[in-house]
Order: C-alpha cells, then sequence, then structure tokens
C-alpha cells in the first residue's frame, strides 16, 4: 500500500509538471521601429504596468543590416542574416542573393514554430502581421492562423488574436501580435516627431485593452508576455549603425521571469527564440541557430 501510494504521489508530480509545460502560453507584441529614445520619452502606462514584473532591455542590438524582415526573421530563426540568408526586405524564396545555412523541406530557415510544432505537436501558434511582406520568410505549414490586416490596421488582429487565445485555452499557445505603424509614422514624419510619439500612444493604448481582455477571461496571469522591436530610427530612416538606430527595447515578464526592471543583459535579437524554447521547456533545436539563453532572465 505505501509503494503504491508514493507511485501515486510522483504520477501527480509527474503529471503537474508536465501540465507546467504543455499549458504554456506565450504572446510576443511586436513594434515595428520602436526605438530605446522612444521608450524612454514617450509615456506608455500600459507597456509599465505589463512589465512591472519582469525584465526590460533598453539595450538589446538588432542583428544587421538594421532594417525589418532581416531582424523579425532573426527573431523567430535563432540565427543573424549571415545563417538564415534573409538580408533585405525584399526577400522571398524563390529570389535572393544568399544561400541559408539550412533549410526545412520547404526551403526555409527553420523557425520557432517549426521547433515547437516538432518538439510539441499540440502547440497552437497564430501570426497576426499589417506588413505584408513580414510574412515571406515564414513557412506557413507551421502556423495555425497567419492573418493580414490591410492599410496598417491592427485593430481586427488585436480581436482575432484574443479570440484565438480564448478558444485555444487548454492548450499551449505561440502568438505573435505586429504592427507596422509606429515604424511608419517614423518614416513619414520622423523619429520622435509628433506622429510618431502619437503612434506609440495609440500602440500602448491598444496593448491595454488587450490584456484587459484577457484578464477577464483569467488568461493573462499565467500568460509570459514578450515585447520586441526590429530596429530603431534616425530622422525619417533606418538601416544604420548609429545607436538611435542598434539600439533599442526588449521586455518579458511571466511566471518564472525574474523581476529585475530596467537592466543591462547581452542580447541580441536572434536570441527571442532560444527564449520562448526554454520557456516551452524544448531543449532540441537546429544546430544552425546560433542563439543563446542571456543571463539573468529566469528565476
Amino acid at each position: 500500500m505505501k509503494s503504491l501510494k508514493i507511485i501515486s504521489i510522483l504520477l501527480i508530480v509527474f503529471l503537474t509538471s508536465l501540465s507546467n509545460v504543455f499549458g504554456q502560453r506565450v504572446v510576443i507584441i511586436g513594434l515595428d521601429g520602436f526605438s530605446s529614445e522612444a521608450y524612454r520619452k514617450i509615456p506608455h502606462p500600459n507597456i509599465d504596468k505589463l512589465f512591472a514584473h519582469g525584465l526590460i532591455s533598453l539595450d538589446t542590438r538588432p542583428v544587421m543590416p538594421s532594417v525589418t524582415l532581416p531582424n523579425w526573421t532573426s527573431h523567430f530563426s535563432g540565427a543573424g542574416p549571415e545563417e538564415h540568408g534573409v538580408t533585405n526586405n525584399s526577400w522571398v524564396l524563390n529570389k535572393h542573393e544568399l544561400q541559408a545555412l539550412d533549410v526545412d523541406g520547404e526551403g526555409y530557415f527553420p523557425s520557432i514554430f517549426k521547433v515547437l510544432k516538432d518538439a510539441r505537436p499540440a502547440v497552437k501558434t497564430a501570426f497576426y502581421y499589417n506588413w505584408a511582406e513580414l510574412i515571406n520568410s515564414m513557412n506557413k505549414k507551421y502556423l495555425d492562423v497567419a492573418s493580414f490586416e490591410e492599410k496598417d490596421g491592427f485593430v481586427n488582429n488585436y480581436k482575432s488574436a484574443e479570440q484565438f487565445i480564448l478558444d485555444n485555452k487548454k492548450s499551449p499557445q505561440l502568438v505573435f501580435l505586429y504592427s507596422v505603424r509606429i515604424d511608419h509614422a517614423g518614416h513619414g514624419f520622423k523619429w520622435m516627431s509628433n506622429e510618431y510619439i502619437d503612434a506609440v500612444k495609440e500602440a500602448d493604448q491598444a496593448i491595454g485593452e488587450f490584456v484587459k481582455k484577457l484578464e477577464v477571461n483569467d488568461l493573462a496571469k499565467d500568460t509570459y508576455f514578450l515585447l520586441i522591436t526590429d530596429h530603431g530610427g534616425k530622422g525619417t530612416g533606418h538601416g544604420g549603425v548609429s545607436m538611435e538606430e542598434m539600439q533599442i527595447p526588449w521586455a518579458i515578464t511571466g511566471p518564472k521571469i525574474k523581476k529585475t526592471g530596467i537592466t543591462q543583459i547581452y542580447n541580441s535579437n536572434k536570441n527571442t527564440s532560444r527564449v520562448i524554447a526554454e520557456i516551452f521547456g524544448v531543449e532540441s533545436f537546429p544546430k544552425s541557430w546560433t542563439a543563446i539563453l542571456p543571463e539573468g532572465i529566469f528565476k
């Protein structure tokens, strides 16, 4: 009887540990063109509230070149342009200059979405975006939802993401919620212009409303949230190596994340996938990944 009791206890512990891994929910909020200068100088009370119990880096480095598609690809592919081959915004699968070091069955560099689907088939994945080219370097085979909203819109995508999370609340989830509005305000009116500032405030309000909806449904407290971006900006552009372009915010909060506030970590955009893999308990990733797990993030 005693041995039976011990086995029962061990089984409960094992099942609990499994639920902790397989029940993970990660929501990535992507704000294109959101610079560290903007983070420091523009009020964003909802972002502050969301990451009050987490970690915030304001000196994370983009990969080079400091342009959009290479950096978002690096976020989700655990590697730099020299490895995944996405070197500019015009990259498409059947026409590009640099060959990737590694490809999946359809010719794409292996992403975190593939890694998770291979290791945890029950994971539900969603990719919401409003810059059409963003999806070009991702293999949609590993996305349960890929939703594009036209004309820089984001309201419908935010609502769809809320419903996706609710519908799949009993499954592990990786949800990417992206907006290009801030970047386009920078290109149209200059980084840190009044229009750019308004775009940051608008994004902050949308994030606050999104998180409130999750809280109402008791879906926020156990969720890991990340705030990521691709590059900063200078004047009306980016792509260079100035600190305005090459220094960006990166933030994370969740059950096993240290509460350190704004802190310094050695971090690059290509490390994001490695962090996500750690949250999901995935220990095997492609040999072509060069990402590392930054120190000081997890408890």
